[in-house]
């Protein structure tokens, strides 16, 4: 027995008996500055990190609960099933992998689109859900989309999407791909019926996704230091061989060189955008 313990003989016996009543899950640590942040204060600044302003990930459901009245929505093409057309296999089966998905975050796919009023203004919105296999565009989020742009013309809405993905499903190959078509043509109708659509950008955003619906809108938002492009910036260094700027691919870049329109803090996105569509309605 040592000195320490005899001085203090219930120190080696206190981890067990006196563990902290904190629950776990109740602490997390902020991605960029790596403070430890209490979970309920986060919900307060919407997951923003009150130390750096880092906007840490939130999925779906959280974003509409946000940006909705109330939090109050109709979800839209919620019984649309994922199928397997390629009879897909890695290391996994593509259902199996969609099965998991499905348990992980309690949605059916990738995107959730809902129906809902902003500021008393009824408004149709998608949102990615990244944690859904990466928030990868496949068939299913293409058809979703596309039934929200046919909801928001027949109810005379406008169209809202925050985007956030690593781009189309490779289990689903070419009928991924297509999607990139698919929802180009959908937002087209959008605009040949008047509608406004807004896209914001959510970090991060990647591939076809990038490539199509998130940079097409009337009017592009990011959130602050957003990673936006198509290829990663260590394929495109090896593609061209030249050493790309440090903040390459960050909303503040693309704002720089006119590829956004503007970056929004998350706890301003929704009155930013009931004033931009005060001002164009």
């Amino acid at each position: 027995m040592n000195w320490l313990t005899k001085l203090i003989p219930s120190i080696g016996k206190r981890s067990s008996k006196s563990k902290s009543k904190i629950p776990d899950g109740v602490w997390t640590s902020c991605p960029s500055c790596e403070s430890a942040l209490y979970k309920p204060e986060l919900i307060k600044t919407l997951y923003v990190c009150p130390k750096c302003g880092h906007h840490l990930r939130i999925g779906a459901r959280t974003r509409f609960n946000i940006f909705f009245d109330n939090g109050s929505f109709t979800e839209v093409a919620s019984n649309i099933e994922t199928s397997d057309p390629l009879g897909f296999k890695d290391i996994k089966s593509y259902p199996a992998r969609i099965k998991e998905a499905k348990k992980n975050t309690g949605e059916s796919e990738a995107l959730l689109v809902g129906f809902g009023k902003l500021d008393g203004r009824l408004v149709t919105s998608a949102a990615f859900e990244f944690k859904f296999m990466g928030g990868s565009m496949g068939s299913v989020v293409g058809e979703k989309f596309l039934k929200g742009v046919e909801h928001s013309i027949e109810n005379k809405t406008p169209f809202i999407c925050f985007s956030t993905s690593g781009g189309a499903r490779m289990q689903e190959s070419m009928v991924s791909l297509m999607q990139m078509a698919k929802t180009s043509a959908a937002i087209q109708k959008l605009k040949s019926n008047k509608l406004p659509y807004i896209s914001v950008m959510v970090d991060p955003i990647f591939g076809g996704v990038s490539a199509s619906l998130a940079m097409l809108g009337d009017i592009n938002l990011a959130e602050p230091k957003a990673f936006v492009g198509f290829a990663g910036r260590r394929v495109i260094e090896q593609t061209v061989r030249v050493e790309l700027p440090e903040d390459f691919q960050k909303s503040e870049f693309l704002l720089e060189h006119g590829a956004i329109d503007m970056i929004v803090h998350r706890s301003e996105i929704r009155n930013k955008i009931i004033g931009i569509l005060d001002k164009i309605s």
